[in-house]
Protein backbone atom coordinates (compact mmCIF):
# COMPACT_ATOMS: atom_id res chain seq x y z
CA UNK A 1 0.00 0.00 0.00
CA UNK A 2 3.10 2.36 0.41
CA UNK A 3 3.21 3.11 -3.62
CA UNK A 4 -0.78 3.85 -3.39
CA UNK A 5 -0.70 6.27 -0.07
CA UNK A 6 1.74 9.00 -0.90
CA UNK A 7 3.49 11.05 2.22
CA UNK A 8 1.46 8.93 4.61
CA UNK A 9 -1.65 10.90 3.67
CA UNK A 10 -4.95 7.66 3.68
CA UNK A 11 -7.01 8.51 0.44
CA UNK A 12 -10.87 8.00 0.72
CA UNK A 13 -12.00 4.82 0.44
CA UNK A 14 -13.58 3.97 -3.02
CA UNK A 15 -15.66 0.47 -1.76
CA UNK A 16 -16.89 0.71 2.08
CA UNK A 17 -18.82 -2.20 3.41
CA UNK A 18 -20.46 -1.45 6.39
CA UNK A 19 -21.90 -4.15 9.02
CA UNK A 20 -22.72 -6.41 6.30
CA UNK A 21 -25.34 -9.50 7.75
CA UNK A 22 -26.10 -12.68 4.98
CA UNK A 23 -28.19 -15.51 6.62
CA UNK A 24 -28.99 -18.77 4.51
CA UNK A 25 -31.35 -21.27 5.64
CA UNK A 26 -29.98 -24.75 5.79
CA UNK A 27 -32.18 -27.62 4.17
CA UNK A 28 -32.51 -28.66 7.43
CA UNK A 29 -34.16 -25.74 8.54
CA UNK A 30 -30.97 -24.48 11.02
CA UNK A 31 -29.61 -20.56 9.78
CA UNK A 32 -26.29 -20.02 8.82
CA UNK A 33 -24.62 -16.62 9.21
CA UNK A 34 -22.46 -16.44 5.88
CA UNK A 35 -21.72 -12.61 6.83
CA UNK A 36 -22.21 -11.46 10.75
CA UNK A 37 -20.92 -8.01 10.89
CA UNK A 38 -18.55 -7.46 8.13
CA UNK A 39 -16.89 -3.88 7.36
CA UNK A 40 -14.09 -3.30 4.63
CA UNK A 41 -13.28 -0.11 3.18
CA UNK A 42 -11.32 -1.12 -0.40
CA UNK A 43 -9.12 2.08 -1.85
CA UNK A 44 -8.52 3.40 -5.10
CA UNK A 45 -6.38 0.95 -7.24
CA UNK A 46 -6.02 -1.36 -4.25
CA UNK A 47 -5.45 -5.34 -4.99
CA UNK A 48 -7.30 -6.33 -1.62
CA UNK A 49 -7.44 -9.93 -1.40
CA UNK A 50 -10.50 -11.93 0.66
CA UNK A 51 -8.45 -14.95 2.30
CA UNK A 52 -10.27 -17.87 4.52
CA UNK A 53 -11.46 -21.26 4.48
CA UNK A 54 -14.58 -22.69 2.46
CA UNK A 55 -17.39 -21.14 3.99
CA UNK A 56 -15.76 -18.33 5.57
CA UNK A 57 -18.35 -15.96 3.97
CA UNK A 58 -15.24 -14.35 1.47
CA UNK A 59 -17.33 -15.24 -1.76
CA UNK A 60 -20.68 -14.13 0.17
CA UNK A 61 -19.07 -10.56 0.56
CA UNK A 62 -17.84 -10.38 -3.10
CA UNK A 63 -21.06 -11.56 -4.58
CA UNK A 64 -23.08 -9.21 -2.74
CA UNK A 65 -20.67 -6.29 -3.87
CA UNK A 66 -21.65 -7.96 -7.47
CA UNK A 67 -25.37 -7.94 -6.73
CA UNK A 68 -25.29 -11.41 -7.15
CA UNK A 69 -26.67 -12.03 -3.25
CA UNK A 70 -28.36 -9.05 -1.48
CA UNK A 71 -27.75 -8.37 2.43
CA UNK A 72 -30.44 -9.05 5.12
CA UNK A 73 -28.79 -5.82 6.78
CA UNK A 74 -25.98 -3.26 5.92
CA UNK A 75 -24.80 -0.80 3.83
CA UNK A 76 -22.27 -1.53 0.36
CA UNK A 77 -21.10 2.07 -0.67
CA UNK A 78 -19.31 2.77 -4.12
CA UNK A 79 -17.74 5.96 -4.49
CA UNK A 80 -20.02 7.08 -1.89
CA UNK A 81 -23.37 5.92 -3.18
CA UNK A 82 -24.90 2.90 -1.48
CA UNK A 83 -25.24 0.12 -4.20
CA UNK A 84 -26.38 -3.00 -2.54
CA UNK A 85 -29.90 -2.18 -2.85
CA UNK A 86 -29.45 -2.05 -7.14
CA UNK A 87 -29.43 -4.38 -9.36
CA UNK A 88 -26.19 -6.28 -10.77
CA UNK A 89 -26.55 -5.02 -14.12
CA UNK A 90 -26.21 -1.26 -13.24
CA UNK A 91 -23.47 -1.59 -10.57
CA UNK A 92 -19.90 -0.20 -12.14
CA UNK A 93 -18.14 -3.58 -11.01
CA UNK A 94 -17.56 -6.41 -13.45
CA UNK A 95 -16.92 -10.40 -12.04
CA UNK A 96 -14.77 -13.11 -12.99
CA UNK A 97 -15.51 -16.15 -11.55
CA UNK A 98 -13.59 -19.91 -11.44
CA UNK A 99 -15.82 -21.22 -14.04
CA UNK A 100 -14.93 -18.80 -17.27
CA UNK A 101 -18.48 -19.58 -19.24
CA UNK A 102 -17.37 -18.22 -22.37
CA UNK A 103 -19.16 -18.83 -25.64
CA UNK A 104 -18.36 -21.85 -27.17
CA UNK A 105 -19.43 -20.76 -30.86
CA UNK A 106 -18.41 -17.00 -30.23
CA UNK A 107 -14.34 -16.30 -31.02
CA UNK A 108 -12.37 -14.51 -28.65
CA UNK A 109 -13.29 -10.93 -29.84
CA UNK A 110 -16.68 -11.54 -30.33
CA UNK A 111 -16.79 -12.68 -26.36
CA UNK A 112 -14.72 -9.71 -25.36
CA UNK A 113 -17.04 -7.35 -27.60
CA UNK A 114 -20.37 -8.81 -25.59
CA UNK A 115 -21.08 -6.69 -23.15
CA UNK A 116 -20.62 -3.80 -24.73
CA UNK A 117 -22.68 -4.71 -27.73
CA UNK A 118 -25.28 -5.23 -25.26
CA UNK A 119 -24.65 -1.65 -24.30
CA UNK A 120 -24.81 -0.54 -28.01
CA UNK A 121 -21.91 0.84 -28.30
CA UNK A 122 -20.74 2.55 -31.48
CA UNK A 123 -18.70 -0.45 -33.77
CA UNK A 124 -15.45 1.69 -33.82
CA UNK A 125 -15.76 2.03 -30.47
CA UNK A 126 -16.09 -1.43 -29.52
CA UNK A 127 -12.97 -2.85 -31.97
CA UNK A 128 -11.19 -0.11 -30.56
CA UNK A 129 -11.14 -1.15 -26.65
CA UNK A 130 -11.07 -5.20 -27.85
CA UNK A 131 -8.50 -4.50 -29.91
CA UNK A 132 -6.42 -2.29 -26.66
CA UNK A 133 -8.13 -5.14 -24.27
CA UNK A 134 -6.64 -8.13 -25.50
CA UNK A 135 -3.24 -6.54 -26.30
CA UNK A 136 -3.49 -5.68 -22.37
CA UNK A 137 -3.69 -9.08 -21.69
CA UNK A 138 -1.38 -10.57 -24.02
CA UNK A 139 -3.59 -12.02 -26.86
CA UNK A 140 -3.24 -9.70 -29.69
CA UNK A 141 -3.14 -12.24 -32.46
CA UNK A 142 -5.91 -14.67 -30.84
CA UNK A 143 -8.43 -12.86 -31.70
CA UNK A 144 -10.51 -15.38 -34.33
CA UNK A 145 -10.18 -18.32 -32.23
CA UNK A 146 -12.70 -20.13 -30.18
CA UNK A 147 -12.37 -20.85 -26.82
CA UNK A 148 -11.67 -24.64 -27.53
CA UNK A 149 -8.67 -23.50 -29.09
CA UNK A 150 -7.20 -22.25 -26.69
CA UNK A 151 -4.66 -23.30 -23.25
CA UNK A 152 -6.85 -23.07 -20.16
CA UNK A 153 -4.10 -19.89 -19.51
CA UNK A 154 -5.19 -18.14 -22.44
CA UNK A 155 -9.38 -19.12 -21.55
CA UNK A 156 -8.50 -17.48 -18.14
CA UNK A 157 -6.85 -14.24 -19.75
CA UNK A 158 -10.20 -14.06 -22.38
CA UNK A 159 -12.20 -13.80 -19.26
CA UNK A 160 -10.10 -11.02 -17.66
CA UNK A 161 -10.49 -8.86 -21.19
CA UNK A 162 -13.93 -9.59 -21.33
CA UNK A 163 -14.29 -8.11 -17.23
CA UNK A 164 -11.63 -4.99 -17.99
CA UNK A 165 -13.03 -3.91 -21.27
CA UNK A 166 -16.24 -2.45 -19.66
CA UNK A 167 -14.21 -0.44 -17.56
CA UNK A 168 -15.14 -1.04 -14.28
CA UNK A 169 -14.59 0.64 -11.70
CA UNK A 170 -13.95 -2.54 -9.51
CA UNK A 171 -12.86 -5.69 -10.21
CA UNK A 172 -14.09 -8.71 -8.61
CA UNK A 173 -12.36 -12.37 -8.85
CA UNK A 174 -13.38 -15.34 -7.42
CA UNK A 175 -10.68 -17.69 -6.97
CA UNK A 176 -9.71 -17.39 -11.04
CA UNK A 177 -6.99 -19.02 -10.87
CA UNK A 178 -7.92 -22.55 -9.18
CA UNK A 179 -8.47 -23.85 -12.44
CA UNK A 180 -4.86 -24.06 -13.72
CA UNK A 181 -2.06 -26.62 -13.11
CA UNK A 182 0.41 -24.94 -10.30
CA UNK A 183 3.10 -23.48 -12.83
CA UNK A 184 1.22 -21.93 -14.94
CA UNK A 185 -0.81 -20.65 -11.95
CA UNK A 186 2.06 -19.37 -10.27
CA UNK A 187 2.98 -17.49 -14.13
CA UNK A 188 -0.86 -16.23 -13.86
CA UNK A 189 -0.69 -14.65 -10.55
CA UNK A 190 2.71 -12.74 -11.92
CA UNK A 191 0.77 -11.34 -14.60
CA UNK A 192 -2.39 -10.46 -12.57
CA UNK A 193 -0.83 -8.63 -10.38
CA UNK A 194 1.56 -6.55 -13.24
CA UNK A 195 -1.95 -5.88 -15.54
CA UNK A 196 -3.79 -4.83 -12.30
CA UNK A 197 -0.74 -2.47 -11.59
CA UNK A 198 -0.97 -1.10 -15.41
CA UNK A 199 -4.53 -0.73 -15.99
CA UNK A 200 -4.99 1.06 -12.13
CA UNK A 201 -8.31 -0.81 -11.48
CA UNK A 202 -9.54 -1.70 -7.82
CA UNK A 203 -9.46 -5.44 -7.72
CA UNK A 204 -10.82 -7.52 -4.70
CA UNK A 205 -9.73 -11.05 -5.11
CA UNK A 206 -11.03 -14.34 -3.44
CA UNK A 207 -8.78 -16.94 -2.46
CA UNK A 208 -8.61 -19.82 -0.15
CA UNK A 209 -4.97 -20.24 -0.98
CA UNK A 210 -2.49 -18.14 1.59
CA UNK A 211 0.45 -18.20 -0.69
CA UNK A 212 -1.49 -17.16 -3.82
CA UNK A 213 -2.74 -14.26 -1.44
CA UNK A 214 0.53 -13.40 0.23
CA UNK A 215 2.13 -12.85 -3.16
CA UNK A 216 -0.55 -10.64 -4.92
CA UNK A 217 -2.44 -8.85 -2.06
CA UNK A 218 -1.68 -5.24 -1.38
CA UNK A 219 -4.20 -6.08 1.64
CA UNK A 220 -5.81 -9.09 2.79
CA UNK A 221 -8.77 -9.35 5.13
CA UNK A 222 -8.61 -12.76 6.65
CA UNK A 223 -12.19 -14.22 7.34
CA UNK A 224 -13.33 -17.13 9.38
CA UNK A 225 -16.43 -18.12 9.76
CA UNK A 226 -18.10 -15.60 8.65
CA UNK A 227 -16.62 -12.35 10.17
CA UNK A 228 -13.15 -10.38 9.47
CA UNK A 229 -10.75 -11.55 11.95
CA UNK A 230 -7.46 -9.26 10.75
CA UNK A 231 -6.96 -6.60 7.78
CA UNK A 232 -3.14 -5.36 7.15
CA UNK A 233 -0.53 -5.87 4.45
CA UNK A 234 0.97 -9.22 3.36
CA UNK A 235 3.98 -8.74 5.75
CA UNK A 236 1.74 -7.70 9.02
CA UNK A 237 -0.39 -10.77 8.67
CA UNK A 238 2.17 -12.62 8.58
CA UNK A 239 4.73 -11.41 11.04
CA UNK A 240 2.00 -10.29 13.22
CA UNK A 241 -1.23 -12.36 13.24
CA UNK A 242 -4.35 -11.07 15.23
CA UNK A 243 -5.21 -14.46 17.11
CA UNK A 244 -4.52 -17.98 17.06
CA UNK A 245 -6.43 -18.95 14.15
CA UNK A 246 -4.75 -16.46 11.43
CA UNK A 247 -1.06 -17.64 12.98
CA UNK A 248 -2.47 -21.47 11.51
CA UNK A 249 -3.93 -20.52 8.61
CA UNK A 250 -1.30 -18.03 7.38
CA UNK A 251 1.57 -19.74 5.95
CA UNK A 252 3.09 -22.59 8.18
CA UNK A 253 3.56 -21.84 12.16
CA UNK A 254 4.63 -24.18 14.79
CA UNK A 255 1.60 -23.27 17.98
CA UNK A 256 2.73 -24.11 21.66
CA UNK A 257 1.81 -23.68 24.71
CA UNK A 258 3.58 -21.33 27.11
CA UNK A 259 2.99 -18.96 30.07
CA UNK A 260 3.49 -15.45 31.26
CA UNK A 261 4.68 -14.82 35.02
CA UNK A 262 5.21 -11.20 35.94
CA UNK A 263 6.21 -9.79 32.45
CA UNK A 264 8.48 -13.32 32.02
CA UNK A 265 7.49 -15.78 28.89
CA UNK A 266 7.88 -18.86 30.36
CA UNK A 267 8.10 -22.06 27.69
CA UNK A 268 8.40 -25.81 28.92
CA UNK A 269 9.81 -24.44 32.62
CA UNK A 270 12.73 -22.59 30.41
CA UNK A 271 12.47 -18.51 30.60
CA UNK A 272 12.21 -17.19 27.50
CA UNK A 273 14.81 -14.56 26.78
CA UNK A 274 14.02 -10.89 25.93
CA UNK A 275 15.96 -10.46 22.74
CA UNK A 276 13.96 -13.66 20.99
CA UNK A 277 10.51 -12.50 21.79
CA UNK A 278 8.90 -9.99 19.61
CA UNK A 279 8.52 -6.30 20.82
CA UNK A 280 4.52 -6.25 19.64
CA UNK A 281 3.82 -9.17 22.34
CA UNK A 282 1.85 -8.44 25.23
CA UNK A 283 4.02 -9.92 28.54
CA UNK A 284 1.25 -7.76 31.40
CA UNK A 285 -0.91 -10.30 31.68
CA UNK A 286 -0.05 -13.50 33.44
CA UNK A 287 -1.62 -16.57 32.56
CA UNK A 288 -1.36 -19.33 29.62
CA UNK A 289 -0.64 -18.07 25.86
CA UNK A 290 -0.10 -19.87 22.55
CA UNK A 291 3.63 -19.00 21.23
CA UNK A 292 3.96 -19.03 17.44
CA UNK A 293 7.04 -19.60 15.59
CA UNK A 294 7.37 -19.54 11.83
CA UNK A 295 9.71 -23.12 10.90
CA UNK A 296 11.97 -20.57 9.18
CA UNK A 297 12.77 -18.78 12.16
CA UNK A 298 13.99 -21.44 14.44
CA UNK A 299 18.30 -21.92 14.73
CA UNK A 300 19.88 -25.06 15.71
CA UNK A 301 22.18 -23.79 18.11
CA UNK A 302 24.32 -24.59 21.72
CA UNK A 303 23.44 -20.97 23.07
CA UNK A 304 20.73 -18.95 23.77
CA UNK A 305 19.04 -22.86 23.79
CA UNK A 306 15.22 -22.46 23.83
CA UNK A 307 14.21 -25.65 24.01
CA UNK A 308 15.71 -29.35 22.92
CA UNK A 309 13.74 -31.79 20.61
CA UNK A 310 14.42 -35.44 19.41
CA UNK A 311 14.49 -35.41 15.75
CA UNK A 312 11.97 -37.17 13.87
CA UNK A 313 12.47 -37.01 9.94
CA UNK A 314 14.42 -34.82 7.96
CA UNK A 315 12.93 -33.76 4.45
CA UNK A 316 15.68 -32.37 2.14
CA UNK A 317 13.61 -30.35 -0.34
CA UNK A 318 16.42 -28.82 -2.17
CA UNK A 319 17.61 -25.40 -0.70
CA UNK A 320 16.14 -26.27 2.94
CA UNK A 321 15.80 -28.86 5.25
CA UNK A 322 12.96 -29.81 6.94
CA UNK A 323 13.46 -30.74 10.34
CA UNK A 324 10.38 -32.79 12.38
CA UNK A 325 11.42 -32.97 16.04
CA UNK A 326 8.96 -34.01 18.95
CA UNK A 327 9.46 -31.31 22.17
CA UNK A 328 7.56 -33.49 24.55
CA UNK A 329 4.82 -34.61 23.07
CA UNK A 330 4.53 -32.05 20.72
CA UNK A 331 5.85 -32.03 17.03
CA UNK A 332 7.76 -28.98 15.43
CA UNK A 333 8.84 -28.29 12.18
CA UNK A 334 12.10 -26.39 11.34
CA UNK A 335 13.32 -25.01 8.42
CA UNK A 336 17.38 -24.72 7.68
CA UNK A 337 19.02 -23.77 4.84
CA UNK A 338 20.47 -27.07 3.19
CA UNK A 339 24.01 -25.53 1.87
CA UNK A 340 26.33 -26.03 4.27
CA UNK A 341 24.25 -27.40 7.02
CA UNK A 342 24.62 -30.70 8.48
CA UNK A 343 21.98 -33.16 8.29
CA UNK A 344 20.91 -34.35 11.70
CA UNK A 345 20.18 -37.89 12.31
CA UNK A 346 17.03 -39.33 13.41
CA UNK A 347 16.56 -39.92 17.21
CA UNK A 348 19.72 -37.22 17.32
CA UNK A 349 18.63 -34.19 20.25
CA UNK A 350 19.16 -31.07 18.94
CA UNK A 351 18.77 -27.28 21.06
CA UNK A 352 16.83 -25.13 19.55
CA UNK A 353 16.73 -21.12 19.58
CA UNK A 354 14.88 -18.83 17.15
CA UNK A 355 15.77 -15.11 15.76
CA UNK A 356 15.88 -12.44 17.69
CA UNK A 357 11.96 -10.81 17.97
CA UNK A 358 10.35 -14.09 16.27
CA UNK A 359 8.48 -15.23 19.17
CA UNK A 360 4.92 -13.84 19.28
CA UNK A 361 2.30 -15.03 21.35
CA UNK A 362 -1.49 -14.95 21.17
CA UNK A 363 -4.35 -16.04 23.27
Amino acid sequence: MASLWQDDIVPKPLLRVTELCKTYQTPEGSKVAALNGVSLDVYPGEFMVLLGPSGCGKTTLLRSIAGLEYPDSGEILLEDKRIDNLPAYVRPVNTVFQAYALFPHMSVAQNVAFGLEMEKLDKGEIDRRVAHTLEQVKLTGYDQRKPSQLSGGQQQRVALARALVKEPRVLLLDEPLSALDLKLRRGMQIELKRLQQEVGITFIFVTHDQEEALSMGDRIAVFNEGKIIQVGTPEEIYRNPADRFVADFIGETNLLEAEIDSGKLIINGLQVAQDLISPNCDLQKNGKVTVAIRPEEFLVTDNNQLFTGVVRDVIFTGGNLRIHAMVGAKEIVATLASHGASVPERGEILSFSTRQESIRTTR
